[in-house]
């Protein structure tokens, strides 16, 4: 068996980590406390730092930012009595390779000569350095590590008048993915990148002129926060929220939608609508195309928990094979807590999953799962499948293999840790230890989206951690490859 490469002690870097969470309301009574609910909804996208900024009918603003999960940070009573006012902004952080620190949690604040304002923002920008190194040069001084603060010194030295106008200044030079949300004191603001990666929808809540405006990156949160799903901000669209409602703006023209392809295969909650299109019965429709393409006679289908049950339950559907939790998965583990020695280290995996014996046990087994990243974990969990006495493995995954590294707000390794960018399937299956090892196809995974398959011409999606066709331009690794961790630290997450 081939080695794979080192990672920490529990793996837990083995996999596509979340993006972010942005979150919004204006006119709303108690709008921390649904600005925390909402965050609550959206606490998959992101767990290592959360934040509100809120406005009062005074016209100042109060802020609140943590490390940790949204309900130890805004569980506290007199934290969210401090975070008064109708409108306010929050957001989830999950941190790549940058460092998780106070002054990275957004949403991020500053005064302006028009006010102050507040900016959330899930996603990454592809020329953020070079944007940077031009800031600094002009004097700019950035108090954070985020990308996102760009946004912030390119509102400051515009030459427009109002804060709308500075947005849409700054927007026309970045390059990159993103969804953001924008408080100041005139206006809830949300924008989407103009191919539309990131995702952002607009909700209601209430009726009349009484009633608020939601902007979430999903629909859970509109639902946790009991709104009303509106529609999708579209790609390249600002939307201005004020006392006067609601009006858009579409500075970009129109272009190709490359709405990120991932948010169906494992990002977004199951529960989730995005883009028109319901999350779990498409999670499905993935499971049952992969058991059309690549179907091996087996006894069980066991979902990788959790991300891999409802394309489990396509595939057992589809292929008449009964579905079981053969594997149940620890939903209480955080970070390691106990010394790393290579004998617990061993273990680590099972702190997350244990197999279910009576389930597995003299069965030829399926096992369903959303990605392979480093292998690492797919190995162990293989390995752990044949110690309660499987018969066979297979390893059926609800994706293409990934081969290219994301530079559009998802957390991935370097394209020489990608397990499938190395090897093919068979050696792949050599090295986690499987039977046989499949993978759903690009077109398979079009099918399943509702399209014939994919058209190279106009994809339609983001699908450039399978494809390497990246949309947008990666101005910050041009002629310097060596900056690709550098691009990743700088995440707007």
């Amino acid at each position: 068996m081939q080695p794979l490469p080192s990672t920490n002690p529990w793996d837990e870097d083995d996999g596509f980590h979340e993006e972010c969470g942005v979150f919004g309301v204006w006119n709303a009574t108690d709008a921390a406390a649904l600005t925390a609910l909402g965050l609550h909804a959206l606490q998959h996208r992101g767990q290592e730092a959360s934040g509100i900024v809120t406005l009062s009918e005074a016209g100042a603003f109060h802020a609140h930012r943590g490390l940790g999960l949204v309900g130890d940070i805004f569980g506290d009573v007199k934290v969210m009595a401090g975070l008064k006012g109708r409108c306010a902004v929050g957001h989830n952080r999950y941190a790549t390779t940058g460092e998780t620190a106070l002054r990275n949690v957004q949403p991020l604040f500053a005064d302006f000569e028009f006010g102050g304002l507040a900016v959330a923002h899930n996603g990454n920008l592809t020329n953020a350095a070079t944007l940077k190194r031009a800031l600094v040069r002009r004097g700019c001084l950035f108090q954070s590590t985020t990308d996102s603060e760009v946004f912030v010194h390119l509102i400051a030295i515009s030459l427009y008048a109002n804060v709308v106008d500075r947005l849409i200044d700054a927007l026309k030079q970045v390059q990159g993915a993103y969804s953001l949300v924008a408080l100041h004191d005139g206006a809830l603001i949300g924008a989407r990148d103009p191919m539309g990666v990131r995702p952002l929808v607009l909700g209601r809540l209430g009726e009349g002129e009484g009633g608020a405006y939601v902007l979430a990156s999903e629909t859970c949160a509109l639902d946790i926060v009991g709104a009303e799903f509106i529609r999708d901000i579209e790609p390249g669209e600002i939307v201005v929220i004020d006392n006067g409602g609601l009006r858009s703006i579409k500075p970009f023209g129109r272009g190709q939608s490359r709405f990120c392809i991932f948010e169906y295969i494992y990002f977004a909650r199951p529960d989730s609508v995005m883009e028109g299109t319901p999350v779990y019965g498409t999670r499905k429709r993935i499971g049952a195309e992969l058991a059309r393409e690549s179907h091996v006679e087996a006894d069980v289908i066991v979902p990788v928990p959790d991300s891999g049950v409802p394309a489990a339950m396509g595939y057992a559907t589809e292929s008449g094979i009964p579905f079981e939790l053969g594997i149940i998965r620890n939903h209480y583990v955080g970070r390691t807590f106990i010394e790393p020695t290579d004998q617990i280290r061993h273990l680590g995996v099972k702190l997350k999953h244990s197999a279910n014996r009576p389930m597995i046990e003299g069965k030829r087994v399926i096992l369903v799962d959303d990605s392979i990243v480093r292998g690492t974990t797919s190995r162990k969990i293989v390995e752990m499948v044949r110690q309660a006495g499987a018969k066979e493995v297979h390893m059926r995954i609800s994706s293409p293999p990934t081969t290219h590294s994301c530079f559009y707000g998802i957390d991935t390794p370097e394209r020489d840790k990608l397990l499938a960018a190395k090897h093919d399937v068979e050696e792949m299956a050599r090295i986690i230890g499987a039977d046989s090892l499949a993978f759903i196809s690009l077109d398979g995974l079009y099918r399943a989206l509702g399209h014939a398959k994919r058209d190279a011409g106009n994809p339609g999606y983001c699908d450039a951690c399978f494809t390497g066709d990246y949309a947008i331009p990666l101005t910050d690794l041009e002629g310097h490859p060596e900056r690709v961790p550098a691009l990743l630290a700088a995440n707007g997450q």
